[in-house]
């Protein structure tokens, strides 16, 4: 069955590797037969800043009601970012802050600690690349940027499985090995995974 993807590329640099992945992807997606539909971040005219936090609503850039379209059309979102200084870009954290607010992708409940998942029905795929080998990252740093996405994003609005591929060290890598990863990352758009 094919499936609606959404990807979000979060890398601001249309030459990256990111972007590369993504190609591979998006190639190996369609070609399975599933819809396509594309955030570049990076190419957003938003402000990242939620200026008043939850306390007073900022109005949503144009760019932005569109994303949220386009994540309740998809039943699955493949989110590629490189991590920096342990974390994604800071656009793409603003990106975050801005549509993924209550009333859209979760909601508080009155007097109480707990919410409602408003994104259930998605899952999600996370490619991230890192400069930092992976085993390094998982042991020594506790994989940071991939618990904020998987437990404190996207499950917390009810996307759920959400995968994620660690690539890394990138900036001393071989042809070899980024090619053996593009390789990987076509094969999962042709398995929509």
């Amino acid at each position: 069955m094919s499936k609606k993807i959404l990807i979000i590329q979060g890398h601001p640099d249309h030459q990256s590797y990111n972007h590369a992945l993504h190609a591979a992807y998006k190639q190996g997606a369609l070609e399975s037969g599933a819809s396509i539909r594309e955030i570049f971040v990076g190419d957003l005219e938003f402000n990242p800043n939620l200026k008043f936090g939850y306390r007073a609503r900022t109005d949503l850039e144009p760019c932005l009601v569109k994303a949220q379209e386009d994540i309740k059309w998809c039943d699955h979102i493949v989110l590629f970012y490189p991590v920096w200084w342990g974390a994604m870009p800071a656009i793409l954290k603003g990106f975050f802050d801005r549509v993924f607010l209550p009333g859209f992708a979760f909601k508080k409940r009155e007097g109480s600690v707990w919410w409602d998942k408003y994104l259930v029905g998605r899952s999600a795929r996370v490619i991230s690349t890192m400069d930092q080998p992976i085993w390094f990252y998982w042991l020594v740093n506790g994989a940071p940027t991939d618990k904020v996405i998987r437990r404190l994003t996207f499950s917390f609005c009810g996307i759920s499985p959400t995968k994620i591929t660690n690539i890394g060290p990138i900036r001393l890598s071989t042809d070899q090995f980024r090619n053996k990863w593009m390789s990987r990352v076509y094969n999962m758009g042709r398995a929509q995974k």
